[in-house]
């Protein structure tokens, strides 16, 4: 009887199956205290901290990891790649990288944002290894430089043998939900690793997406862009700055915790 019992009173408070599937992360990519500000404002639940978005992310200066983690304290995950133009590494570029985990571990983030690759796009286990070590208790990404390997599914298993916490990936495509098929493939064969599908992720796609892949965890700038640009006539200084929008961010998280 008393097991009878608890069975009903655990049926009676279990968490409905959609409220449980739509239990999903928001994770948004920024490069400046204003984006960071507005991803807070708009309810991420945690920062990628990145320079140079433009050019998918580059390491970010302290200052602004220190202000995203100390004066905003948010969750923030810190981007450690010394170079823009692909995944491969020299020993200066490996020790550059060692020294900023060594910053970043003093900073407090919770973790960090890497990927490193061989010539022949295989992943660089020997290099993966040692900034891991360097980590230490810090948890661990492997950006996008995932979406250039020859073979996805094997290097999860490579990813997972090495204790990386989480993989970033748009499925090897364009969009998320263009590479959605393959996330889907990776999130079923993943056991300890988790998988984070970003790349083209706003409120218009955000729950297809969720369905379509199970993952438990999304990843999006929400950008537009700086309305306080300055003209600079007829020389050019790089692309248009964006930042992040709180309403869209907002709007991406509604999208994923009120269903229909």
């Amino acid at each position: 009887r008393r097991r009878a019992a608890l069975r009903r009173s655990n049926f009676l408070t279990r968490k409905p199956l959609m409220s449980i599937a739509l239990s999903v992360l928001l994770e948004i990519c920024i490069d400046s205290i204003a984006s960071a500000t507005a991803a807070k404002a708009g309810g991420a639940d945690r920062l990628e901290v990145c320079s140079a978005l433009a050019i998918e992310g580059t390491t970010p200066s302290f200052g602004l990891v220190e202000q995203c983690v100390n004066d905003l304290q948010m969750p923030s995950m810190m981007m450690i790649r010394p170079h823009d133009g692909g995944f491969v590494y020299d020993k200066d570029h490996v020790v550059t990288m060692l020294k900023n985990i060594k910053v970043a571990r003093s900073i407090g983030v919770q973790g960090i944002v890497f990927g490193a690759l061989t010539h022949q796009r295989e992943l660089d286990r020997e290099t993966c290894q040692r900034l891991i070590d360097a980590a230490g208790p810090l948890e661990t990404t492997f950006h996008r430089a995932f979406d250039v390997v020859p073979d996805p599914l094997a290097v999860l298993d490579q990813l997972e043998s090495l204790g990386i916490n989480r993989v970033l990936t748009s499925g090897q495509q364009a969009t998320a939900l263009a590479g959605a098929p393959l996330i889907r493939k990776l999130t079923d064969q993943a056991t300890s690793i988790k998988v984070v599908a970003g790349v083209g992720v706003d409120s218009e796609n955000a729950l297809q997406l969720v369905a379509q892949t199970g993952v438990q965890e999304i990843h999006a700038s929400a950008c537009v862009p700086a309305k306080d640009e300055q003209a600079l006539g007829d020389v050019s200084f790089g692309s248009q700055r964006r930042v992040t929008c709180s309403d869209r961010v907002r709007a991406i998280k509604d999208a994923i915790t009120n269903s229909p």
